[in-house]
């Protein structure tokens, strides 16, 4: 059996779903194909659960911070509450229902099932071939990647859907990756008392950030009871009496009563038909040009392009993309102002270039560092201040190119860096802007003056 429509969307996670919606508001004859859950990782497993069970562990540590501040106050942690908070309000008891029947509403054409291109517009779903008169749109995401260790098929270990919906955290928790998903599942599972080591094979947690922001983190975790191990490699999984054993290179064995894999995200690419329209299954991501163009009539957004596996990047890609389906004028994708904030306690926000990927484009940057205990907010909030700002400057055209904020609301600190290195403010104008007192954000401008004199080389 053969469909006739004018737009195709293989993925209805954030991206694709964002495409689908918009293109059948528009009058548009649009296909969803979706084999599990329309809205994809991020309101199911990812950005929305975890940040609900994040907000559940910060009340639990502002709770145990009244003895120093306001009097008495006694803490027993409860896992259950946050279950059924996630089963019955954030997820709908993971069931896609309600975002199903609003694309429907739209005139949308919903498919479950897994499609495959079959040749340029087409596209396979079972034994139905959907025909695109206009676009085929990929937004596909990822999964979690799985390191081949040898011995971890032969144990029970989790990813981040299992935390999010498990009714029960175990007594001990081995967290495989210190990058944000498990550094955030790793602080949330401690507050609630269980016993976590965080096992990171790089030199340093939150790698992709500031060195400052992952020396903070190390501390506050340590300070917290949780276990950090960098530069640990894991050689092999096997069962354990707890539960599972992670022996590392070196012979250090590690024993809990479960293993939380958190070593990134894979693209699965080689079961799409890739090949049918010119492009190669076999590379890490989909390339696209600035306008979400993977091929003629083939578009690609979201985790699958590779610019960021974050929902707020594939959105935007969506929005570019519609305009391109619709021959609209339409901005170009520019990632120059990329905004991404690590959940933690304390929070780090960054936005643009870190001073690591400026030296290594070559640029004469001054940097500015201020830390949050500084300022006066810092003071007056007390236990829970940590946290720092630092901002990256390109010191030949004055202006910021990037920045992180980390503290108690480092996420929320952040945008006012990204209006700044978005428009290309300049840094001087920034430094004479009146800024409200006392606040968080204030923290700014202390960093501002602290730029480095004079500008710093780049590295030949």
């Amino acid at each position: 059996m053969t469909e006739k429509l004018d737009v195709i969307v293989i993925g209805m996670g954030p991206g694709g779903e964002e495409v689908a919606e918009q293109l059948a508001a528009a009058g548009l004859a649009v296909a969803g194909v979706e084999h599990n859950l329309v809205g994809g990782e991020c309101p199911y497993w990812g950005c929305i659960p975890s940040k609900a069970i994040i907000r559940a562990a910060d009340a639990l540590a502002e709770a145990r911070r009244v003895p120093l501040l306001a009097g008495t106050a006694s803490v027993t942690p409860d896992w259950a509450p946050v279950a059924r908070r996630l089963r019955d309000v954030i997820t709908d008891n993971w069931n896609d229902r309600v975002a199903v029947e609003r694309f429907e509403r739209k005139g949308g054409h919903f498919y479950r099932g897994t499609g495959r291109l079959v040749g340029p517009g087409r596209v396979a779903v079972g034994h139905t071939v959907l025909e695109a008169s206009r676009a085929v749109v990929i937004g596909t995401g990822t999964s979690a990647a799985i390191p081949p260790i040898p011995g971890l098929d032969q144990v029970e270990y989790w990813t981040n859907r299992e935390i999010i919906e498990t009714e029960r955290l175990p007594a001990s928790l081995l967290v495989m990756g210190g990058g944000a998903v498990g550094l955030e599942l790793a602080q949330a599972a401690a507050r609630f008392g269980t016993r976590v080591t965080v096992v990171e094979a790089l030199d340093r947690i939150l790698a992709l950030e500031e060195p400052e922001a992952s020396k903070l983190i190390q501390t506050v975790f340590e300070r917290e009871g949780i276990e950090v191990l960098t530069g640990a490699r894991v050689e092999s999984a096997s069962k354990a009496e707890a539960g599972v054993r992670l022996t590392l290179v070196g012979g250090r064995e590690l024993e809990a009563e479960r293993v939380l894999v958190a070593t990134g995200r894979r693209a699965n690419l080689g079961d799409l038909g890739l090949e049918t329209v010119g492009l190669d299954p076999a590379q890490r991501f989909i390339p696209v040009d600035d306008h979400l163009r993977a091929a003629p009539g083939i578009w690609a957004v979201g985790d699958v392009t590779g610019k960021g596996a974050f929902t707020h990047v594939a959105v935007y890609q969506a929005r570019i993309a519609i305009a391109d389906i619709l021959r609209r004028a339409n901005p170009v994708a520019d990632y120059a102002a990329l905004p991404r904030v690590t959940f933690t306690d304390p929070e780090v926000g960054a936005v643009g270039l870190t001073e690591s990927q400026a030296r290594k484009q070559s640029i004469r940057i001054r940097t500015g560092f201020s830390p949050l205990s500084d300022s006066t907010r810092g003071f007056i909030h007390g236990p829970g201040n940590d946290g720092f700002i630092k901002l990256i400057e390109d010191a030949d055209s004055g202006v910021l190119i990037g920045g992180t904020t980390s503290g108690p609301s480092g996420g929320e600190m952040l945008s006012m860096l990204s209006v700044a290195v978005a428009g290309k403010v300049p840094t001087e104008r920034l430094r004479h802007m009146i800024w409200a007192y006392p606040t968080f954000h204030r923290g700014i401008e202390g960093a501002l003056q602290a730029f480095a004199e004079p500008a710093t080389e780049p590295v030949s």
